[in-house]
């Protein structure tokens, strides 16, 4: 089978408003922009995968069950406007839990690999030719532990986080005002590919 691209999506900050830890889907403000977005991912051929860091759920805030609805209302919004993700992976850690389950110094929280690994497993994905899109500066250290091109959104923590990157010298392969101009980007590098 041969292996397909994939898309990386942080959730919070690059396709909807990060409202800190959103409880409910009543809280979750996508931007408008996301729908098309995430359908050009789609129409591409390219798989649309989210990588969340949800600490919320080990801090407390949000239970599993909960994080779980808010993602099948996302995909049902999206499915709305003839878009939708292949993959969800989120990671429900914290290191100073209260609650014993989530009280662990994970591989799958961002800037680790973890999830990524993971989704490279279940959906056979060509790494080397793929992209992750984040506005935190974890976001672009976990595109690099993936081995993927690392994208950075100038939305949500973006601002903030490129010139702590600049600090550390790592050079994002693109810098986007939004989701929108980061998929763009990614279809103009998709067309430059044999």
């Amino acid at each position: 089978m041969m292996k397909k691209r994939a898309v990386f999506l942080d959730r919070d900050g690059t396709i909807n408003k990060d409202v800190g830890y959103p409880s409910s889907f009543s809280m979750i403000e996508i931007f408008p922009y996301s729908f098309e977005a995430i359908r050009k991912i789609n129409e591409a051929g390219l798989f649309a995968v989210i990588v969340t860091n949800q600490s919320g759920i080990g801090r407390g805030l949000i239970v599993e069950k909960d994080l779980h609805d808010i993602h099948q209302k996302l995909r049902a919004t999206f499915a709305k406007h003839n878009a939708h993700f292949d993959a969800v992976y989120y990671c429900p850690h914290y290191r100073l839990s209260s609650i014993p389950q989530y009280r662990k110094n994970c591989q799958c929280r961002k800037p680790n690999p973890g999830m990524g690994l993971q989704a490279a497993a279940d959906l056979n994905i060509d790494m080397n030719n793929s992209y992750m899109v984040g506005d935190k500066v974890e976001d672009i250290l976990f595109g690099r532990n993936i081995q993927v091109n690392p994208i950075l959104l100038l939305t949500g923590f973006g601002q903030k986080a490129l010139p702590k990157l600049k600090k550390k010298g790592i050079v994002p392969a693109y810098v986007a005002t939004n989701l929108l101009d980061a998929v763009n980007w990614i279809l103009q590098q998709e067309k430059k590919m044999p």
